[in-house]
């Protein structure tokens, strides 16, 4: 099975619901750790993971995020040590990578696409990678199955959304705000019209990030049309803050999985 039709099952095998897809950071608070984060996501709902690449000046995230890319560079992490991880999660359920292009291009699409099959990756989310420079990408991607999923914004333009949709693997990574990654008090206004709008442009599952931070944010989001919610800030903030970490954003994801039922 292909990294893309991993993806898929994940989607359709949701009942009634949406798909839940946590983010963490990779190596964060160190390697073990995060690799005990991820399992624990994984026994508490999880549909599908979004592993976080720890990068120096992460454009698209808010502070939480940043701060655990600052932290885990300064332990040490590498894009090794995050394959490392991906590995070891891989074979329980569904790895989307998230890296920023400089860590890509450093090594060459080939190169880098070929390391996420070894680790089992499914998928990548490379939000800074403009739809101009993705046929590359999407490339040496396709050729081993795996997904380039592409992100999209409640300001991009109705032509651009049809052709990035059009491209789209595995699902459309749709932004509920203009911004950066980080909770918010309340459902982004207008997410159902974002959502709408997204839906109409692609034929993969849509799925909502950035500023889902409650339970009911992200039942919200999934009434709004969502095909799944992802949930970063908060659970970084629970790993940073809890003595111990994979215990305490377990009990998150359990709350946001039960929600979603």
């Amino acid at each position: 099975m292909t990294g893309v039709d991993r993806i898929a099952e994940a989607f359709a095998s949701r009942v009634g619901r949406a798909a839940l897809m946590p983010y963490l950071m990779a190596c964060f608070p160190d390697e073990e750790t995060s690799i005990a984060i991820g399992e624990a996501c994984v026994e508490a709902g999880a549909d599908l993971l979004e592993l976080g690449i720890p990068y120096s000046d992460p454009l698209a995230d808010g502070p939480v995020i940043h701060e655990a890319a600052t932290a885990a560079l300064n332990n040490g992490a590498s894009v090794e040590g995050a394959l490392r991880v991906a590995r070891s999660l891989s074979p329980q359920i569904p790895v989307v990578v998230m890296c920023y292009a400089n860590l890509v291009l450093s090594m060459g699409w080939t190169e880098f696409a070929a390391a996420l099959a070894d680790a089992g990756v499914c998928g990548l989310i490379c939000p800074d990678l403009p739809l101009e420079e993705a046929p590359d990408a999407l490339a040496a991607l396709d050729a081993l199955g795996l997904a380039l999923v592409p992100l999209v914004a409640p300001t991009t333009p109705d032509s651009r959304l049809k052709e990035i949709g059009s491209r789209a693997r595995g699902f459309l990574y749709t932004v509920s705000v203009a911004g950066t990654t980080g909770e918010r008090e309340g459902l982004a206004p207008g997410v159902d019209a974002v959502i709408a709008r997204a839906k109409l442009a692609t034929t993969v599952p849509v799925a909502v990030g950035f500023g889902i931070s409650t339970p009911e944010q992200a039942l919200g989001t999934a009434q709004a049309g969502a095909d799944g919610v992802i949930i970063g800030s908060r659970l970084v903030r629970a790993a940073e803050e809890a003595d111990d970490p994979a215990a305490a954003v377990g009990a998150a994801v359990r709350q946001f999985a039960a929600g979603l039922r």
